[in-house]
């Protein structure tokens, strides 16, 4: 990994880590869910997402987000408690793009490798979706647990490959 990509990773991961107390204090504003054309709700959820990564050292992120679209194309959003955006991750098929503000962008070649190399744990963006919709989709490595996913809360852990990780996410009701 290059010097200067892991030096912003690690001040990413320094920046989610301070805010993660101020986080749970602040609460976070409701953004209404968008609606298509044609009356019905777009792929969009708002709340708050955290993982954990038992990496050495161990990583934690923390933030408010926006997501919108579908596994095969998307956009996610991270917001600090305060509103700032904190980062833009867009994907397509045969690309990934984390745009960090100030003119910093970064390419990948899929949003697999984004995630992995953003947060240390590849999350399974595929899953994810599915996760937020209610279905028990498997992903491989990782167990979902949706008994609150009514409520709007999930959380999914990773046990292998190393390092082992936490996914919570909490929606806007």
């Amino acid at each position: 990994m290059p010097f200067t990509l892991h030096m912003r990773l690690a001040r990413l991961a320094l920046a989610f880590a301070t805010l993660f107390t101020v986080f749970f204090l602040a609460g976070c504003a409701q953004i209404p869910r968008a609606a298509a054309q044609d009356g019905l709700k777009n792929d969009f959820w708002t709340g708050r997402i955290s993982l954990q990564v038992q990496s050495e050292p161990a990583q934690s992120f923390s933030a408010s987000f926006e997501l919108k679209g579908r596994a095969e194309r998307g956009e996610l959003t991270l917001i600090s408690p305060l509103g700032n955006v904190l980062g833009v991750l867009r994907w397509s098929p045969g690309e990934a793009v984390l745009d960090s503000g100030g003119g910093k962008v970064q390419r990948f070649a899929s949003v697999d490798e984004l995630m992995a190399q953003a947060t240390g744990a590849a999350v399974p963006i595929d899953a994810l979706f599915a996760w937020l919709r209610g279905d028990n989709a498997a992903a491989s490595g990782w167990s979902a647990d949706l008994s609150r996913q009514k409520e709007g809360r999930i959380s999914a852990k990773r046990s292998q490959p190393a390092p082992q990780a936490d996914l919570r996410v909490v929606l806007d009701q």
